[in-house]
């Protein structure tokens, strides 16, 4: 299973983005919940939201209310976070689990830098 993710670059303060998954390798019966992790320059990786693949979303506290992931097919989701805080600078990584089983896959991760 792959997972590309793109959109990330160099954003301004206050500014917003917009990130884009696309899983392939899986039949799509098989996906599951996908979402977005994210880790800041010396910092542990840390969730920023998921989406169950019946459309259920959680959000770290930290996006709440700036975020919204959406889904428009079983393996694309896509992230917006707007009004974009020097904090949400990290590398944003792509997140997807099987249906049923515990297996997970990571993308290769797309750097956000948010300036001010």
């Amino acid at each position: 299973v792959q997972l590309q993710a793109s959109g990330g670059g160099l954003v301004q303060a206050g500014g917003s983005l917009r990130l884009s998954c696309r899983a392939s390798g899986i039949i799509t019966s098989n996906m599951g919940t996908m979402g977005w992790f994210r880790q800041a320059p010396g910092k542990q990786r840390e969730l920023v939201t998921t989406i169950t693949r019946g459309g259920e979303t959680d959000y770290a506290d930290s996006v709440k209310g700036r975020a919204t992931i959406s889904r428009d097919s079983a393996k694309v989701v896509y992230l917006q976070i707007h009004s974009l805080k020097l904090e949400d600078t990290g590398i944003y990584y792509c997140y997807a689990r099987r249906l049923s089983g515990s297996a997970e896959y990571w993308g290769q991760g797309t750097l956000v830098t948010v300036s001010s």
